[in-house]
């Protein structure tokens, strides 16, 4: 079973998934609600770790 493609698409989610994540803390930032924007922007950069990480074993599989 290859799992690169499947890796890759699940790469894709979580890309989309960081990118609203972003996009709400930026939204909760303008709402003067730093505190939850906070805690957002650090599950931001959990979720681009994640992200960086997937794609070097889906690079690694190719």
């Amino acid at each position: 079973m290859n799992a690169g493609p499947q890796l890759s698409s699940v790469a894709t989610a979580l890309g989309e998934l960081t990118r609203r994540v972003t996009e709400l803390a930026e939204e909760l930032t303008r709402s003067n609600r730093e505190d939850l924007a906070g805690e957002l922007f650090e599950a931001e950069r959990a979720l681009l770790t994640a992200g960086r990480r997937l794609a070097k074993v889906v690079d690694d599989l190719s």
